[in-house]
């Protein structure tokens, strides 16, 4: 009867886990890469609902027609 070879069972069992960690880590990677450039559909940004200023804005509270009266 043939004996069972525990070093090669142990070795196809250390290999398979060092791929299955290895394509997590691929994984992992690419969904990091993959995040970065693309935005959330859902997500919207604070700056892009504010409205744009206005090019001569003047602080709130204040009126520029009472600077020039004197």
């Amino acid at each position: 009867m043939a004996r069972v070879n525990y070093q090669h069972e142990k070795r196809q069992r250390d290999l398979a886990k060092k791929r299955k960690k290895e394509e997590k880590l691929q994984r992992k990677t690419q969904k990091g890469t993959a995040e970065e450039f693309e935005p959330d559909p859902g997500y919207n940004s604070p700056l892009e609902d504010a409205p744009a200023p206005a090019d001569d804005a003047t602080p709130a509270g204040t009126d520029k027609s009472d600077e020039n009266q004197g």
